[in-house]
């Protein structure tokens, strides 16, 4: 069984090679970039402020407008909140050796039959890809059966800009399909032994470099 989350799932679509050799043979790690660190601390940051009421650093104070309306809706808030499904599609512990697909939503509510979904960025705006949130939708709507719509955003706090949508539990089964061809393709690779590289201006950002399309070669 091909366990996946969506940044992992992401990986693959971007890169086939780089998934193989960094989360199959564990042959390289992602390297922690100053983007990647800041966008750790700014996560944490925010983390401790929404469920412990942790003041914000000085350079963090601009975020406050962002969440503030957040953290002011009614409901049962879940920071940093862990979900899994077995291959059955049921709710099991984020940590089980069962688990099939997993994901973690920064800002979870819960109120009556609708659940808010939060997952910070602090990257670019410019290509925002929704089908994370339809993978907390999915997972949300298993571990809170109550549960009938999920409102999710994508909140970019460096520019102000918050992407969202709304779906609902009568989607599930064309929510599931969103993820279909890409898990068809990662079966094919494993089972094949097919790991095409796919070279983009990224690659000499990556990790492999022993691959013919990195930089230094």
């Amino acid at each position: 069984m091909i366990k996946w989350s969506f940044s992992g799932l992401k990986q693959y679509v971007n890169c086939p090679r780089q998934y193989y050799e960094v989360k199959v043979q564990r042959n390289y790690e992602v390297r922690e970039t100053e983007q990647i660190r800041y966008g750790k601390e700014v996560h944490k940051a925010l983390e401790d402020y929404v469920r412990d009421g942790t003041p914000l650093a000085k350079n963090y104070l601009r975020f406050r407008s962002l969440v503030d309306p957040l953290i002011s809706i009614d409901g049962d808030k879940h920071v940093e909140h862990e979900m899994a499904l077995t291959a059955n599609k049921e709710p099991c512990d984020f940590h089980s050796p069962d688990y099939w697909v997993r994901g973690i939503a920064d800002l979870l509510i819960i109120s009556n039959d609708t659940a808010f979904i939060v997952d910070y960025k602090t990257g670019s705006a410019k290509y925002p890809d929704p089908k994370q949130l339809k993978l907390m939708a999915l997972l949300t709507f298993s571990h809170f059966p109550t549960v009938q719509q999920v409102k999710g955003g994508l909140l970019f706090v460096m520019h102000n800009a918050f992407i969202t949508d709304t779906y609902h539990k009568d989607q599930t089964e064309d929510l599931w399909g969103a993820f279909q061809s890409d898990l068809f393709r990662l079966g094919h690779s494993y089972e094949n032994g097919v790991w095409p590289p796919n070279p983009t201006p990224l690659c000499g950002w990556c990790p492999v470099v022993t691959c013919e399309f990195h930089k230094e070669r």
